[in-house]
């Protein structure tokens, strides 16, 4: 009986041959913790009284969610981690730098067949590469920083394989909504992703990111996408030639295989208060809006920023609305700086923040007023996400809120494009 990707990846990291349901003590390639879940991360480290990192070149800090710091309290714990960085001897990724799901790829951390843990719900991002990426609690994550090791389930598989060539105005968050309605926010809980196709084929990397981002909202333990020339060429770009690819076997067994058919899909939307209460943008259309926003882990790349820009070229965001901008990583930043999509952007009165999780967080940046409504590029619209949970948050993509924001009202984006 053949074997599923994720099935291999824990064979290959617990020197074992293992299949859904063992229990597996499994080497860590890569961890990663940010600053709303570092400090637990320390604190538990102390508790378990270790004196020692397993690898300190296998760790990494981000600060991002509350940056730059908002207030005293939140500074002490980037002090505390910066503190601790410093006497381990483990990279600090700092203010301004970016969101950990951004970096971590962008900077060459992770490849194809690695196991890689984040004490972020979001980790599954990474397994766009090849790889088994988990999100794990702090305590968990602080056990696999001492000993370099931590005990699994092996998880079952779900695979999706969605067909059908895009349609003019529909955009990898399109794709991934759409995933999401189709499975349900429970519908892969403790379950391995696969994701494959014709369609996937075809997107961009910046596109599947947020597709395999998305496998967090549908329960998934991890998404994983199939090694082909695209992810090689990403890689290439970062100088990582070293890596093990993993396919799954052609009798693998897995727990269900779904089909979406893109063909006819119209731009989706996600309605207050549940990622998965999706819906065509035409239930929808003409609710006014009071703020945008374009950025986070899930769209926060260049491509997003480079629709946005085309969209609000030469246009002017409507009285009474805000959009905030917030690219996903420094070096996103810039390469948007020199291809003029920050001038349009400002130009069409949008605000330009630094790079971070910024408004998606809620503690620091763009907190909306009771009873307003947001149109937002993020990955959840759970009451409070934002800040207030008095507030209404609509999901969709980049290309989505940038023409709602010029109308000021949720706008199908295809009149723009």
């Amino acid at each position: 009986m053949g074997k599923t990707i994720v099935e291999k990846i824990f064979s290959s990291h617990s020197e074992k041959d293992v299949k859904e349901g063992d229990i597996v003590l499994a080497k860590i390639d890569f961890l990663m913790a940010q600053d709303g879940t570092a400090p637990l991360v320390i604190k538990s480290f102390e508790n378990l009284q270790m004196e020692k990192i397993f690898n300190p070149n296998k760790v990494v800090f981000v600060i991002d969610h509350n940056s730059p710091s908002p207030n005293e309290s939140v500074s002490s714990l980037h002090k505390l981690m910066r503190d601790f960085a410093k006497k381990y001897g483990i990279e600090i990724f700092e203010v301004g730098e970016g969101i950990c799901h951004i970096l971590i790829t962008e900077k060459g951390k992770v490849k194809p067949g690695d196991l890689v843990l984040g004490a972020d719900s979001h980790t599954p991002t990474y397994g766009v590469l090849n790889c088994v990426a988990v999100g794990v609690g702090s305590t968990d994550l602080a056990i696999a920083m001492a000993t370099g090791f931590l005990w699994f389930k092996v998880p079952k598989t779900i695979k999706i394989e969605v067909k059908g060539r895009k349609p003019t105005g529909i955009f990898g968050k399109d794709i991934g909504l759409y995933m999401v309605k189709n499975l349900t926010g429970q519908g892969a809980i403790y379950k391995s992703v696969e994701i494959k196709g014709e369609t996937i084929k075809e997107i961009s990397m910046d596109e599947r990111f947020t597709i395999c981002n998305l496998t967090t909202e549908i329960g998934a333990k991890c998404g994983i996408m199939e090694f082909d020339e695209k992810t090689k060429e990403y890689l290439e770009k970062r100088g990582i030639k070293d890596y093990e690819i993993v396919f799954p076997d052609k009798d693998a067994v897995y727990e269900k295989e779904v089909i979406l058919d893109i063909s006819n899909l119209n731009p989706q939307v996600s309605k207050p208060h549940s990622v998965d209460n999706v819906c065509d943008i035409s239930e929808v259309e003409g609710i006014e809006i009071n703020q945008g926003f374009i950025g986070t882990c899930t769209n926060g790349r260049v491509s997003d920023f480079e629709v946005a820009a085309k969209i609000l070229k030469g246009k002017k965001i409507k009285k009474g609305v805000r959009l905030i901008c917030t690219p996903g990583s420094r070096e996103i930043f810039l390469e948007c700086l020199k291809k003029g999509y920050i001038e349009i952007l400002i130009e069409s009165g949008a605000c330009v923040t630094n790079s971070g999780c910024g408004p998606c967080v809620g503690t620091h940046q763009g907190i909306p007023s009771d009873g307003e409504v947001v149109i937002s590029t993020a990955n959840r619209n759970f009451k409070g996400r934002m800040g207030n949970p008095n507030a209404f948050i609509y999901l969709a993509s980049p290309a989505t809120v940038a023409a709602s924001c010029i109308e000021g009202k949720i706008t199908d984006p295809r009149r723009y494009l």
